[in-house]
């Protein structure tokens, strides 16, 4: 039975089933789980998805029913993830219980070799959003993502696309994945000139090994709730409890095929965190990946955080992140091992505190 309760996600009141926890979706209505799938591992059609995972529709479906069975009600994906393999495999895999669950896509990258397939042109995202419903087999998108920022395409027209395929009810919330902060206040500005729905959400990277959403995205995500979604919640891959000082990478790791394009740090810098990591896990008994997931499931604004999994195995240990709470004193070595100095100009904003507080 769902109960309500007060929420740890500022702004909103939470329901429980279980230990999973459901919080509304920035400046919505919608509750989603603070937890969701992401379905990035689906499909493996490249080089560089292969090295994230290669599930198919018969692992998807157990997958699925892990989550489902935890109270996970978020699944995500993009028309970009193994050149709509992960959409094809979400949609067989969800076969007779779309209407349990909420989906959330994304379009933006390259798919075909014609001057408008990429982009959030309003005729590329026509294009790209029927194709998708096709893919996923349904009529309807949840909540639908721009991938990225698309400088080529005038923000006027990228929300009238937006606000029209909610009128046409083929996309019930909009969002935004990967914008700067100017680009998504713009935006935000734009859609409220005219009446046209404003983003919801805001995919993210955030992690304790990536915290610079602190610097600006998330005080402008509390100022005009917009919910975070978080992607790589684990820093690409090393926040898995298999990387420490002096030990080499694990066999099977993005970081060997696709280290390049993702986040890159010192290793000391990943080292001190990681023995902060291990020295908190130690004390709650739970694992290095869970320690790093509740402390991002207790930062402001984080609507729900993406998980990925190769396997069953490496989902229930990620599920396992919810129920329990670290402890102020465990929150407070943990960020005190992640902080880095922030880009100006938040270095020099977080010396005058008195009339430009920090984010809580």
């Amino acid at each position: 039975m769902l109960t309500g309760t007060k929420c740890l996600h500022p702004g909103g009141i939470c329901c429980i089933q279980g230990a999973m926890e459901y919080r509304l979706l920035g400046g919505s209505g919608l509750k989603v789980s603070e937890l969701c799938l992401g379905t990035a591992t689906f499909g493996g059609a490249n080089e560089f998805f292969k090295a994230w995972g290669a599930t198919d529709v018969a692992e998807a479906r157990r997958l699925l029913d892990v989550c489902i069975d935890a109270g996970v009600n978020l699944f995500d994906t993009a028309d970009g993830y193994s050149d709509g393999r992960s959409e094809e495999i979400l949609g067989a895999a969800l076969e007779g219980r779309r209407e349990q669950v909420l989906i959330s896509t994304k379009t933006y990258f390259r798919i075909g070799e014609g001057p408008n397939d990429a982009g959030t042109s309003r005729w590329r995202m026509r294009k790209a959003l029927e194709a998708s419903l096709k893919r996923l087999g349904t009529d309807y998108i949840d909540i639908y993502h721009m991938h990225a920022f698309d400088a080529l395409t005038p923000i006027e027209e990228v929300q009238d696309a937006l606000q029209t395929f909610v009128r046409e009810g083929k996309v019930r919330y909009t969002a935004a994945s990967n914008f700067s902060g100017w680009q998504l206040m713009k935006s935000l500005a734009v859609a409220d000139r005219y009446g046209w729905p404003r983003f919801v959400a805001h995919q993210v990277y955030y992690s304790l090994v990536g915290r610079d959403y602190e610097w600006e995205l998330l005080p402008l995500g509390q100022a005009e709730k917009v919910g975070a979604l978080v992607w790589s919640p684990l820093g690409w891959g090393r926040l898995t409890g298999k990387i420490r000082r002096g030990q080499p990478l694990p066999e099977t790791s993005r970081l060997h095929k696709a280290a390049d394009p993702g986040p890159q740090m010192a290793d000391e810098y990943l080292y001190k965190v990681v023995d902060a990591l291990d020295a908190v896990a130690a004390e709650t008994g739970k694992t290095v990946p869970q320690v790093a997931l509740n402390w991002l499931l207790r930062r402001p604004t984080v609507s729900s955080v993406i998980l990925g999994a190769r396997n069953e195995e490496q989902l229930k240990q990620n599920l396992g992140a919810v129920g329990w709470k670290l402890t102020a004193e465990q929150v407070a070595k943990l960020d005190a091992a992640s902080a880095v100095q922030p880009a100006y100009p938040y270095w020099h904003q977080r010396n005058f505190t008195e009339r430009n507080p920090l984010p809580v």
